[in-house]
């Protein structure tokens, strides 16, 4: 079965999210808020890309810490929701911070390099 594999890093000055279909084609890349809105909108919109692509998406949820830390009060339906539904799977991987943010700057969304990384040595192989 296909899969569409996603990488969301969260930080202070915002999350970033990167969706592959395969390790040439990338089909979403998203700079967001560091709060989302509303407590649902991980999962919503994990389920919706899954939903809009035709094929379950493995997440991946890049933080410095253990999920029992921040990220619960930044995404509290992670960790009372199952990690696996029917259109999607999550999950927390734990990420070293690097000396450079070459994302953040500028009006620029950035490449993504380190995201990018992650999916092509994780998810596909």
């Amino acid at each position: 079965m296909q899969s569409i594999w996603m990488a969301v890093r969260p930080s202070a000055s915002g999350a970033r999210l990167l969706a592959m279909a395969s390790p040439g084609e990338t089909i979403l890349k998203a700079r967001l808020l560091a709060n989302p809105a509303h407590r649902r909108a991980l999962p919503t919109l994990l389920e919706g890309l899954a939903l809009w692509q035709g094929h379950k998406v493995r997440a991946a949820l890049c933080a410095d810490e253990s999920p029992c830390s921040s990220a619960m009060d930044t995404y509290p339906d992670l960790f009372t929701d199952p990690d696996e539904t029917l259109h999607y799977r999550l999950e927390w991987v734990p990420v070293v911070r690097s000396r450079s943010r070459r994302a953040g700057l500028g009006g620029d969304m950035g490449d993504f390099q380190d995201l990018r990384q992650l999916l092509i040595g994780e998810g596909f192989r």
